[in-house]
């Protein structure tokens, strides 16, 4: 599965339906998905209408990921019109109906709080639904929920093991899913050989340490994000920040992706492609799936 994050205020993160859109007529197996959409930040009725779009594009290959947090500044937040992550339980409900009803899995009742409000346009079938989960919280929400969970370890910066035990635990069968389907999301960079792997992950991993002091600043140049590592080799946190990332070659991160999978409990797990550059995140998946 192909996933695209959903967060404004950071280049190129604002659309995950645009390249879902594009990307679904230029393949025709890989899933694809957003991962995920800040679901306070919009309509549920027209999050639920894009979906069923990108649905008709691809149908039985659309993931509908969604996230409880802003995933942006208060003042951002703002901007969107945000609800609030407290809104989250009643815009995921209100987006599952909106599914089911234009799926004709499960219409809309005169009863329901959206009666006579309809998504458009009707389909045959529907996006799977994930929450993307950064805690043992919004795993239960998932659990309790009925849809698939992702657990995003690069931005919970925590093992996901203890919450995909909790989501697997208690998960409840819904129309949406019979059995829990769990994964592990986490940054991963592959190349020919570990020193180059090193050197490539430079502009990340001096992004992410100065990310710690407040404000982002984005490293274009390998030497200078090389140069400011070094700078700070002896920051206590810079070992924190080695470690969110997987980085080797090939065989050393599919080891260690496969050894995250098993110690998780995961079913699936998630590559966040890192590089300086398209080429070199392209080569890395390349190479981890030929691993």
């Amino acid at each position: 599965m192909g996933g695209r994050a959903s967060q404004h205020r950071r280049a190129g993160l604002a659309g995950p339906e645009i390249l879902i859109a594009a990307a679904s007529q230029i393949t025709s197996t890989i899933r694809l998905g957003s991962g995920g959409v800040m679901l306070v930040n919009y309509s549920p009725l027209k999050v639920a209408e894009v979906f069923m779009e990108l649905e008709a594009l691809a149908p039985g290959r659309i993931d509908l990921g969604v996230g409880r947090a802003l995933g942006t500044d208060q003042r951002t937040g703002g901007a969107l019109r945000s609800s609030g992550s407290e809104a989250f339980p009643q815009y995921f409900a209100l987006l599952c109906a909106w599914l089911l009803d234009a799926s004709g899995t499960e219409p809309i009742t005169d009863a329901h709080p959206a009666r006579e409000i309809h998504a458009n346009p009707k389909g045959p079938s529907h996006p799977d639904p994930f929450l993307l989960c950064t805690s043992v919280d919004s795993a239960l929400f998932a659990a309790q929920a009925g849809v698939g969970m992702v657990f995003a370890e690069f931005i919970a910066r925590a093992d996901g093991g203890p919450a995909v035990a909790a989501y697997k635990g208690n998960f409840r069968p819904s129309v949406f899913r019979s059995e829990p389907l769990a994964g592990i999301a986490t940054i991963a960079l592959a190349a020919e050989t570990a020193e180059e792997a090193e050197r490539l992950a430079a502009p990340m991993r001096a992004g992410n340490l100065a990310t710690l002091d407040g404000g982002r600043r984005r490293f274009t140049s390998i030497p200078e994000a090389q140069a400011f590592l070094a700078e700070h080799a002896d920051d206590p946190r810079l070992a924190g920040v080695m470690a969110r990332s997987i980085v080797g070659d090939a065989a050393t991160v599919k080891a260690r992706l496969d050894s995250k999978a098993a110690s998780t409990g995961a079913d699936e797990v998630f590559v966040m492609a890192v590089g300086p550059d398209l080429e070199s995140r392209i080569r890395s998946l390349e190479l981890i799936k030929q691993a």
